[in-house]
């Protein structure tokens, strides 16, 4: 990896963050809900993005550009989308133990950690 395909990416999260940030918050406050819709609201979109620009990087596109919307700027945006695009990848390959597997473990493993951190936390600084 070359110094100029990490400037791309780095741009990209750049501007990821900051999407992530101004949509979520809007469509929480739009919707004015508890369910953390702004959340699933760039997690969406952000699957959307990557099912878009996965077909179309494969055709032509110059990989700091793939790197700098898939990596950088979806990176930021969400996770999800490459959970997402690694989800769909498995299904067209037929590994469907491996799908829900993965769903599982992801979700649970994931929610998991941040419970874990929490207490971590809590009996370190409490």
């Amino acid at each position: 990896m070359n110094l100029i395909t990490l400037l791309y990416i780095g741009a990209g999260g750049f501007f990821g963050a900051i999407s992530r940030f101004f949509i979520a918050n809007t469509v929480q406050k739009f919707f004015n809900s508890f369910f953390p819709i702004g959340t699933l609201s760039v997690n969406v979109l952000g699957s959307f993005i990557i099912g878009f620009a996965i077909m179309y990087f494969n055709q032509i596109v110059a990989p700091e550009y793939k790197a700098f919307v898939i990596t950088g700027f979806l990176g930021a945006l969400t996770t999800f989308s490459t959970f997402s695009l690694e989800n769909v990848n498995m299904i067209q390959n037929g590994d469907y133990k491996q799908v829900v597997l993965n769903i599982f473990l992801n979700v649970v493993l994931a929610i998991s950690a941040t419970i874990s951190a929490m207490i971590i936390f809590r009996k370190i600084y409490t």
